[in-house]
Parts: structure tokens; sequence; C-alpha cells
């Protein structure tokens, strides 16, 4: 048996990191003795034919593609190009088609299967399914067509045992592509969220109750991430700190291996302590993240958000004093929103940049399966876009009676205008020599992660970075030099700069060259 699965396109504005989601899949179907291969068009370029030679060369008998609602035209199009190589088993899952599977199978009826939910233990047993006698009416939680017929079955009635999930099967993903971008590679610790914010699918994607991992396990694969010595290591549940003991055990199986490894989090603001975040910080914390969404008390209290400014202001000065860089998000256009809001909102973000922490807007996206778009009208938002790409939350794609997309999308380009002033400060600082060098780093690894992906997107490297080399020395640095040159021009930077670039990803780990029969031939270190 042999499945393949697809991770879409989304921009690199995004800040992808490899696809957790699709690794654990990987790891499950694995341990059931299935034939695994992942494609992720996030990192490498797509078209039909690219996926139809992909297909012929693995023979798969089942295709798994995943789904975030900003995603899903991609994902749609993917499906499309399967069903026209050949009659394969087309399996969707991810967030946007499990809140909307009906709707999925009417707009996408190339789609056989949408999983719902948690997918290890479904796509296990599909696997199984197709392998024998394809039964689907035997496996839960699922949507299925039945000749014109779509067929949906009763729901798991179990979450997923998280201590009894493998290893996400890394090693089928293309880690090396992540590293030259620069991009983070995360890890959970837990599933399930007792918090019912209304603009949030993760509740009911993942269930209320929460599970967590043994800190063991957590570590175990923690020290495995510190051998791909990736920049950013990212734990990426919401609710890390909400149990205590849970965090400081996972702090301590940090401390005891001492794995001298930067992390970073996210957390809820009441829900973390002085005490918590010292030992996070003792274990290798750099950096909390907080949604903290808005400044004015009402619509907090409208979106069950559950949280106080004074909390917000407690945890930012208690990162600050635990020596934790805090950063805190904003969501625009929520329920109530009005003129006076949003000063209050831009005003508070300043009182907490004062304080040390850094901030950012999101805009609101009104994601199916949300209460927030079950209950629009009633709670006065306008939507204003069914058009799935918009749904970035870059892009004001609500209304509320005072507030219009103009006045949203205005608060949010000046933020990104006033980001794209202090790159440009950055640059004269170097110019001049006076830039300190976290303050250039920021500014370089900026632009090594868009000469990367140029060059990645438009297989500069594939086409271009194979040449013979005519008994010249092999030094590494001369070759490397000799294929900036080659390279540089698709990228509109200088060769000097591009070479800089290229260097840097080769001490990161992110590229590599051979040289057999005196060619040399230089690549994307893709499985590290």
């Amino acid at each position: 048996m042999k499945c393949l699965l697809i991770n879409p396109f989304y921009p690199i504005s995004e800040t992808p990191s490899p696809p957790l989601g699709l690794a654990y899949l990987a790891a499950a179907l694995e341990k059931a003795g299935v034939t695994v291969k992942i494609l992720d068009y996030v990192v490498y370029p797509y078209s039909r034919d690219i996926l139809k030679a992909a297909i012929d060369k693995f023979a798969p008998d089942m295709i798994g593609v995943t789904s975030v609602t900003m995603t899903f035209e991609n994902a749609a199009t993917i499906v499309r190009d399967i069903k026209e190589t050949g009659e394969i088993l087309t399996v969707m899952g991810g967030p946007h088609v499990s809140m909307c599977p009906a709707d999925t199978m009417a707009v996408l009826p190339e789609t056989d299967i949408i999983v719902i939910g948690e997918g290890e233990d479904t796509i296990v047993r599909l696997a199984e399914e197709a392998a024998g006698g394809r039964r689907w009416d035997r496996v839960p939680g699922i949507v299925y067509r039945e000749a014109e017929v779509v067929v949906e079955t009763p729901y798991k009635a179990y979450s997923v045992d998280v201590n009894a999930l493998p290893m996400p099967a890394r090693h089928l993903l293309p880690l090396g592509r992540y590293k030259a971008l620069n991009m983070p590679v995360s890890i959970t610790t837990s599933r399930g969220c007792p918090f019912k914010c209304i603009f949030c699918v993760g509740r009911k994607m993942v269930g209320a109750k929460v599970r967590y991992r043994d800190p063991v396990k957590v570590v175990d694969e923690l020290e495995v991430l510190r051998g791909m010595n990736f920049g950013q290591v990212n734990i990426a549940d919401d609710l890390f700190t909400s149990n205590h003991r849970h965090c400081m055990g996972v702090c301590d199986e940090i401390l005891r291996r001492n794995l001298a490894l930067k992390w970073s989090s996210f957390a809820r603001v009441d829900l973390v302590t002085p005490d918590i975040l010292k030992k996070m910080k003792e274990a290798g914390c750099v950096a909390v993240s907080f949604g903290v969404e808005t400044a004015d008390p009402g619509i907090l209290k409208t979106i069950k958000k559950g949280i106080t400014l004074d909390q917000v202001l407690a945890a930012i000065g208690a990162c600050m004093e635990a020596g934790i860089a805090p950063h805190v998000s904003f969501i625009l256009g929520l329920p109530g929103e009005t003129p006076k809001t949003l000063e209050e909102t831009q005003a508070f973000g300043e009182q907490l940049r004062a304080m040390g922490a850094s901030y950012g807007f999101h805009l609101l996206a009104p994601f199916p399966g949300t209460e927030i778009r079950e209950r629009a009208e009633e709670l006065g938002i306008q939507i204003l876009s069914d058009h799935w790409p918009d749904y970035h939350a870059n892009k004001a794609i609500v209304e509320t009676p005072a507030v219009d997309s103009t006045a949203l999308d205005r608060i949010a380009g000046k933020w990104n205008y006033d980001f794209d002033i202090w790159l440009g400060e950055i640059k004269d600082k170097m110019d001049a020599g006076t830039a300190l060098p976290e303050e250039a780093w920021q500014l370089i690894s900026l632009e090594n992660t868009v000469i990367n992906y140029d060059l990645m997107m438009k297989s500069v490297l594939e086409a271009s970075g194979t040449w013979p080399i005519n008994g010249a020395p092999a030094d590494p640095q001369a070759l490397l030099a000799d294929l900036a040159q080659r390279i540089y021009e698709p990228t509109g930077y200088p060769v000097e700069r591009v070479l800089e670039t290229l260097t840097w990803t080769l001490t990161t780990g992110g590229l590599t060259h051979t040289i057999n029969d005196g060619r040399v031939k230089w690549e994307w270190n893709d499985y590290l």
C-alpha cells in the first residue's frame, strides 16, 4: 500500500514551517506498514506536469491533501489535477474541509473522501479499507461518496491518544529547504482547547479536553530537533503554560539533559506566572507570543476571550522580568469595533511596546466553522468575501457598522509601511557602518529568505547548478562563487549579495554539493 500526502502552496509571507500535521499522518501510516511520500508545494514549484511526474514515479494507491481555508483553492486544484492523471483515491483533511465537508463535496466532485478532525487513526483505517474491501462505512469520522450520494459516518467517539503516536516522520519532509529559508520548525506538547474564543476553529478540530504528551517524549523530540540545528524551534500549543505541572515537567527534562536549546512558545496572558516564565527562561525559552486581540473590555467579553487588560500588563511585565521577549497579536474588525476601539487598541500596543513587547495586527478572517461566522449577522459583522484565498488575515474581508474595510486596511497598511521604513533605517545604518549586529541581521536574514525562495520556486539550482569543473581545484568557496555568478540574475540582487546568501545557506546546512566525473552539482539539502 502506498500513500502520497500533499501540502498545497501558500505564500512565504505566512512564515511557513515544515508541515507537522502531515508528518504525524505519515508516521501513523508508516507504523501501520504503509509506504509514504510527502510532497510539499510550499517550498517546491507546482504544476500539473510536475505532479503527474511525481505520481507516475511513486504510483500511490491513495493521495491525501490537507487544507486550511487560505489554501483550499490550491488544494482543490491539486485534487482536480490528480483525477486528470488517473482514477486514484483522493482524500482531503484539515480545518477547512472538516468544517464544511458537504460544501466541499458539492464544489469539488473530484474529492472521494473527507476526514473530519484529527486524522492519524482515520487515515490508517482508510488505508486498510483501500487495500481491502473499501467499506468506507466502517470508518468513523469521514464523509464519502457512494455513487452520487454523499454519506457521513458517525463522528469518532474518542480522541487520539497523543502518547501513543509515533514521533512525526520528519525524515519525509524537505527540512533543508525550510532551513535555507530561515523558517522555524514546530513541535506540540498537547492537543485540545477548553476555551471558547468565537473566532477560532481549534476547539472543534481537536476537542475541548486537553491531552498532554509525556514530557520525556516531548524532550526526546526536542533533542532530535536540536540535532537539526534549526534557527528557531516553536512550541506551537496555544496552551503550553495552562498546566503548570506539565510545563514545568518539560522544562525540568530539558534542564536535566542540558539540551542548551533555544525555543519559543505561545501562551495565554492569564496562564503565565513569574515562576513559570523563570523556569521557561532557564530551559531555553527566548520568546512568548500572546493573543490579546483587542484593548476593549467589551469586545473581549463578546469574543469570549476570558482575559483582562490588567492580566496582559502583568504577563508582559513578568516576561520582561524573566528575560523573555514578549510578542502580542491583535485582531482588527471584531464585533463591536469602532474608530474609538481601534484607537484604544493601537494605543495599548504602544503602551506594551514601551514596556518592551513587540506587537502586530491581523485582520479578522471569519473561518468556516467558527461561531463568529455562524453568528455574523447577530454580532453585527458583514462578511465581504467568500473567496478563500483572501482568508490570510492581512486583508479586510469584514466590516462592522462603525468601521468599514478601508479603515481596517489603512491601519494594517500603515503598520506594514512603518515596518518597511524601519527596514530602510536599518539599511541606512548598515551603509553608514553604525548598525548593531542584531539590527543588521534582521535585514540580512529577510534578504536571505527572499533570495533563496526565488531560487527555489524558479528551480534555478536545478537548471544551472551543475557544470563541468575540468580539473579545477574543488574548493567549496570557489565553487560557490562560481555558482553565484551563474544564478544571481533571476533574483534581482547583485552577485556579491547572492554569494553572501549562498555562503550562509551552505554553513547552516541548507545547501550541499557533490563532485562526480568532473562535474559539480549543487542542490538544496532537502532531507537532513
